[in-house]
Formats: C-alpha cells, sequence, structure tokens
C-alpha cells in the first residue's frame, strides 16, 4: 500500500522525530548485542536476577474498590551496563493495583502492563486497562517505560528517543525488570501471572515473556515478532533521519566492521540437543 502525501505530510509536522542524534556509542551497542546472548537464553536470564531482589514501596493509597501500591528498584541492567543505562533511566517505578476483595479464594490473577509509543507515566493504561480488568478479578501492574516519564532524560522531547542505541536499553531493561517484578508478585501470591501491551509495549512483553522459566499468559496486542518494519515502512520511516544514519555508520569502521556482522535475527537457527530423538 502506497504512502498518501497526506500521511507524509502529518508525519513531518506533527509528530517527533527519532533518533535525533543518530547509533549512539557503536561500544555501548556492541557491549548490548554481547549483552543480549545473555538474556537470550531463558536458564541464564533468569539466573541473573536474585529471588530476593530488592522492590522498595512508596506509597498506598485505598480507593473504593482497589488498593494501589506505588514502587521502585533499581533496574538490573544497570547493574550490569553500567555505563549504558544512563541515571534517569536507572530507577524502574511501577503501580500495582489489585482488588480489596477478591471473588476467589483460590487465584489472585495478575498482568503486567508495558507502554506503547507515547504512554508516559501511568495514567491512561491504569484508568483504560487496569481499572476496567478489576470487574473481572484481574489485578494489575503498571510498569514505567524506560525513557519514558520520570524515566525520561531531561534533554529528551517527549517520546523522541535520541539513539537507535536507546531501543535496545529500553528492552534490555524491560526484560529484566519484567523478571524482578513478576517473582516479586509471585512471592506475594499474586497468580496466575501474565503480561500485555499495546503497539510497542505488545513487543517489549514478547520479549519479557521469553525469558520467564513458567507458565505465563502473554497477550501482545497490535504488535509484531519485529519492530523493523514500523521505522522502515510506512509513515514512521518519515521520522528518521536515515542520511544521518548513514553517514555515521560509513565514517565508522566499527559499525560496518563489526556490529553490522552482529545483526542476526537468530544466532543459532533451528539447532536442538540431537539426543532428544535417540529413542525415537
Amino acid at each position: 500500500m502506497s504512502i498518501s502525501r497526506l500521511d507524509k505530510l502529518y508525519r513531518r509536522i506533527l509528530l517527533t522525530k527519532f533518533f535525533v542524534k543518530g547509533w549512539g556509542n557503536p561500544n555501548h551497542i556492541l557491549r548490548l548485542f554481547q549483552f543480549r546472548k545473555e538474556i537470550s537464553n531463558r536458564n541464564k536470564c533468569v539466573d541473573l536476577i536474585p529471588k530476593d531482589y530488592p522492590v522498595t514501596i512508596l506509597n498506598e493509597q485505598s480507593f473504593e474498590d482497589y488498593q494501589l501500591i506505588e514502587g521502585t528498584f533499581h533496574s538490573p541492567l544497570a547493574h550490569f551496563l553500567p555505563d549504558v543505562v544512563i541515571p534517569e533511566v536507572r530507577p524502574a517505578r511501577f503501580q500495582l493495583i489489585f482488588p480489596k476483595k477478591w471473588k476467589s479464594n483460590t487465584y489472585r490473577p495478575l498482568c503486567i502492563h508495558l507502554a506503547g509509543t507515547g504512554d508516559h507515566h501511568f495514567w491512561k493504561r491504569r484508568n483504560v486497562m487496569a481499572v476496567p480488568l478489576l470487574k473481572h478479578d484481574i489485578s494489575a501492574l503498571i510498569l514505567e517505560n524506560p525513557f519514558y516519564g520520570l524515566r525520561k532524560p531531561k534533554d529528551q522531547f517527549r517520546s523522541s528517543l535520541h539513539n537507535v542505541s536507546d531501543i535496545f536499553v529500553m528492552g534490555g531493561c524491560l526484560m529484566l525488570e519484567c523478571l524482578v517484578l513478576l517473582r516479586w508478585c509471585e512471592s506475594l501470591g499474586f497468580g496466575p501471572l501474565g503480561i500485555s501491551g499495546l503497539s510497542m509495549g505488545g513487543h517489549m512483553a514478547s520479549l519479557a515473556a521469553t525469558s520467564w522459566p513458567k507458565p505465563l499468559v502473554l497477550v501482545p496486542c497490535l504488535s509484531s515478532s519485529t519492530a523493523s518494519a514500523v521505522f522502515t515502512e510506512g509513515v514512521m520511516s518519515q521520522s528518521i533521519n536515515w542520511d544521518l544514519l548513514q553517514k555515521q555508520f560509513s565514517s565508522d569502521s566499527k559499525f560496518y566492521n563489526t556490529l553490522s556482522k552482529l545483526c542476526t535475527i537468530v544466532d543459532d537457527p533451528f539447532q536442538c540437543n540431537l539426543s532428544l530423538l535417540s529413542g525415537l
């Protein structure tokens, strides 16, 4: 489907630009790609997070039908890549909402809600998703997105990420932060557990779900298995300064000699344990 002139004009005038500073530090991107090998392995990823990872409660509020708890914890990715995760992003913040009276004596279902593009703070997800789900006896945990809300760099305009590397930092943060929260909620007696998100939030939810070793409900809404088409096709492609990215890529040997070789979707496609087939 071709892009209409109206779509292009809307993209250029009304919406913010992405990756206005380019790729980011090539050394940071290299370290992120190397760390990806750790978190893409479920067993290794789970072991990165201690079961008693500290979570701090900041505030508790009581409403007519539900309780609201605000909390924070240090984003685990900042422990492993302290110079890559900027200070504003390091404190992870969340709101936990659960009914005052449960309909079931056995189950305490809970869903983690991740933010879509432009969804800053908690208000939208709390009122559009979390509160309505309380009627179905489903509690909610709303995690503030890295680079959004109180985790947004002071010089960042709205949702306009400065660097391509910020997307990788965001994904790495959310994967490990969701592990912290799933374990914490499980320790509080919540379950079954789920994770969901809209658009970008759905994609991040899918990434986070791959790291959890137990049964988990996953509901990615309006999302795909990759975000590449969002930025390379359609009107979103007009939000990126491709000339800047190409210039930076061509001018730094670390990009085209090293990083380009790391950009594979799967490191070992279709690899399996052949010993499992020995009895067939």
